[in-house]
């Protein structure tokens, strides 16, 4: 029973990893699509640019709760929910 409890700590602390990498990527695609909303000049894409800033925000701060209710520990920066 000890070597399955082992296994799955691994595996688990893999997954928390993934679970990092995606959250870096996720941040990294929002500040982008922010940078980019700020910089083009506001037309008709002005709506569509601030949607897809809206839908990068999301699945950021999706993945990071799924961290915190995990609790994982690591690179994560807690001071984007005050925001």
């Amino acid at each position: 029973m000890m070597w399955f409890s082992h296994r799955r700590s691994r595996m688990r602390a893999q997954y928390n990893e993934v679970l990092l990498d995606d959250i870096d990527y996720a941040k990294r695609v929002w500040d982008r699509a922010t940078e980019t909303q700020n910089a083009v000049v506001e037309d008709d894409n002005g709506r569509e640019l601030i949607a897809q800033t809206a839908l990068a925000r999301q699945k950021y701060l999706l993945l990071f709760r799924e961290a915190r209710i995990r609790q994982v520990r690591g690179r994560l920066q807690a001071s984007v929910f005050d925001e």
